[in-house]
């Protein structure tokens, strides 16, 4: 049976909610399901404001049949054609053959890709074209790459209506609510909807940017987005969130902890700084990201001011599920933090010269220190070391200049085999030295970087 609600009086919620897939994009876990959005506008001329994934694509089109309710479909706004709006477009085409869709040239050729098929008569409109459906005055907004290049946004000056496509959305169902105002956002949403944008959209925080800035000049009342619940009161809140997450700003001066531990002795020392961070008031938050799906752990990375990557060393490298982290995070362009590391490595700790590579090709990632590196567990007299590296941690947090002990700043001191990855501690390699691994001459050593 159909299930809509009214977002105003003329303007339908005609989408669905999927409950049944564990995950988005074959991706994101979505434990609380997912939002495909859809509008119908019942106009003088009637428009459709995009279509769902085929997952719900039953509920919809009876959704769409009962609003109708017997008028003809004469538009269908396309703002973007990714397969989760998309995907039942040519059944929509075939049901419906005498609505012309209204897009741009970016989704006709898209259209083309997807569908196999060229829709006649389409309307292409381009950054600022206008449409009247009769008491209802449209603008259209180009808004590339949030997040996929044919994206538009489309502006109804006589409500005052964003519709802002992905922008603005979140993972989970709508549970029955359709307005943001109808749930306390902040302490059940904002997580997903945080995960949502840093995950989808958080690479393309220039171009986010940008469109924060058309959206600025236009005077809106109501955002409705193709995910997730609808804004009708309280816009200011949505909009620093996205105007701060799109700077890549972030919004708790804190420490996030992610580790990779095997045996306990990594997950053992970030315990211990986790604690002597709590004990000095910082806020602290932990993830074992062989346990947490990286989509909360780059999240939370967004969110807080500071991160402290603990990992041991696998195979000569970081362990794999904090490297996937931190390729992650690079590829989504986070940037404005501080990093401190924590390494470990039984003969050849090397993790952390490697972690602190891939956050050198990341964008103003200030590296607090050296890399605090422990073999196997934490030595006696290491303690001392652990709680300087949280007084630094908590300095920064607290904008006062870190201490850093001469001894600290003057690491590591050695030469690494260039064959299987011990390290040799000291400042001078004996020239008659022989690597216990893998026995191979001191020639095969290089020094510590």
């Amino acid at each position: 049976m159909y299930c809509i609600r009214n977002v105003t009086e003329d303007l339908l919620w005609i989408g669905a909610n999927d409950r049944q897939h564990p995950t988005f994009e074959a991706t994101y876990p979505v434990p609380r399901g997912m939002s495909f959005n859809s509008y119908l506008l019942l106009d003088e001329k009637t428009v459709l404001f995009d279509t769902v994934d085929r997952s719900v694509q039953a509920q919809f089109f009876e959704n769409l049949e009962k609003g109708l309710n017997g008028r003809k479909l004469d538009y269908v706004f396309v703002h973007h054609m990714e397969p989760d709006h998309a995907a039942t477009l040519g059944d929509l085409m075939i049901r419906y053959p005498e609505a012309t869709i209204v897009c741009n040239g970016k989704v006709i050729n898209l259209i083309r890709q997807f569908h196999c098929t060229d829709p006649k008569g389409a309307i292409l409109v381009n950054e600022g074209d206008t449409l009247d459906t009769g008491r209802h005055h449209f603008t259209f907004v180009s808004a590339p790459m949030v997040h996929w290049p044919e994206v538009m946004v489309s502006y109804d000056s006589t409500d005052k209506i964003l519709f802002s496509a992905d922008a603005f959305g979140t993972f989970g169902a709508l549970n029955g609510i359709l307005f943001a105002d109808e749930v306390d956002f902040d302490r059940d949403w904002l997580d997903d909807a945080r995960r949502y944008y840093t995950n989808i959209v958080g690479k393309y925080g220039a171009q986010v940017t940008a469109l924060l800035g058309k959206a600025s000049k236009l005077d809106i009342q109501t955002i409705c987005p193709l995910h997730g619940p609808v804004w009708r009161k309280d816009l200011g809140y949505i909009l620093d969130k996205y105007a701060k997450w799109a700077a890549y700003e972030p919004e708790v001066q804190g420490v996030v902890i992610p580790f990779a531990s095997v045996y306990g002795g990594t997950e053992n020392a970030a315990n211990i700084l986790a604690c002597r961070l709590a004990e000095q008031g910082i806020p602290v938050k932990m993830y074992d990201v062989s346990v947490t799906d990286v989509s909360y752990v780059l999240s939370e990375c967004f969110k807080y001011s500071h991160i402290v990557f603990a990992s041991t060393t696998y195979n000569n490298g970081i362990f794999v599920t904090m490297e996937n982290l931190l390729h992650d995070l690079a590829h989504h362009a986070l940037k404005n933090r501080t990093v401190a590391l924590i390494q470990n490595g039984s003969w050849a700790p090397t993790s952390g010269k490697l972690m602190a590579q891939i956050l050198e090709g990341m964008k103003d990632m200030k590296l607090l220190e050296a890399p605090f590196t422990l073999k196997s567990t934490l030595a006696p007299g290491q303690e001392s070391d652990l709680d300087a590296l949280a007084q630094a941690l908590a300095a920064s947090v607290r904008g006062e200049e870190p201490s850093v002990s001469a001894e600290q700043e003057d690491k590591p001191h050695g030469f690494v085999c260039k064959i299987c990855g011990f390290i040799y501690e000291g400042d001078a390699l004996p020239a008659d030295f022989v690597c216990p691994i893998c026995r191979r001459p001191a020639s095969d050593f290089a020094p510590l970087t």
